[in-house]
């Protein structure tokens, strides 16, 4: 079983950054796909990008898309979403995700989760 935990949440003024962190504990994340999503209060779990397990394929959805990276170090089994130009509509619990034998933008197909990273952007 993968335990996944993310940091590096916190408050920001817009137009500021923040990097999160997700750290896996139990087996390695090398043959992961390793993801980000959102979740807003009142809206459904949004993804923000997917990044496979060599780091040679990756996926961002429009609203990451510019702003965002998704990186991953798989010697110490941490991924990381560095976020720029950061916007009061950003506010959002921020969450990793992983999977082992497929990928997807859908939340509802990716097993592992961590417990997620409050990120809230003041204007």
């Amino acid at each position: 079983q993968v335990q996944l935990v993310e940091s590096g949440g916190g408050l920001v003024q817009a137009g500021g950054s923040l990097r999160l962190s997700c750290s896996a504990a139990g087996p390695t994340i090398r043959s992961y796909t390793m993801a980000w999503f959102r979740q807003a209060p009142g809206k459904e779990r949004e993804i923000l990008t997917y990044i496979s397990w060599s780091g040679g394929s990756t996926y961002y959805a429009d609203s990451a898309k510019g702003r965002f990276t998704a990186s991953r170090d798989n010697g110490r089994n941490t991924a990381y979403l560095q976020m720029n130009g950061l916007k009061p509509e950003d506010t959002a619990v921020y969450y990793c995700a992983a999977t082992s034998n497929f990928y997807s933008v859908y939340h509802q197909d990716y097993e592992y989760w961590g417990q997620g990273t409050q990120v809230t952007v003041s204007q």
